[in-house]
């Protein structure tokens, strides 16, 4: 009985959630406005239909509560022209091999857009 109990309390206990920063130096004369998207669910960062803006040649740190290990990747683009992209884009849907990450709790990852 007490097995089963535990066992319930177990399944039934919500995934806690990692907070974390990633930091993004904007090297662009531009600025741009950048998204993170979520390998593992549907989730996107700042979410709402809003963006994390980053002037030119500026740098910000956007704090983020995701599931750890779960697999974020980020896309940027000039802010008014969403044509010149990096990363995923703006959409998602742009390959790229090193513009991803797995959320880990307290830590940070470092996103460099350049010219």
């Amino acid at each position: 009985m007490i097995r089963a109990l535990l066992a319930f309390l177990l399944l039934t206990t919500p995934a806690f959630a990692a907070d974390m920063s990633v930091f993004v130096r904007n090297q662009r004369s531009d600025g741009v406005a950048l998204e993170l998207f979520s390998r593992d669910s549907q989730k996107v960062w700042p979410g709402g239909d809003k963006v994390f803006l980053i002037r030119p040649k500026a740098r910000k740190s956007v704090p983020i509560s995701c599931e750890p290990g779960e697999r974020i990747c980020w896309g940027a683009w000039v802010n008014g022209d969403d044509s010149v992209t990096a990363g995923v884009g703006p959409d998602n849907d742009q390959p790229c091999d090193t513009c991803c990450f797995i959320c880990t709790e307290h830590s940070t990852e470092t996103v460099d857009l350049a010219e």
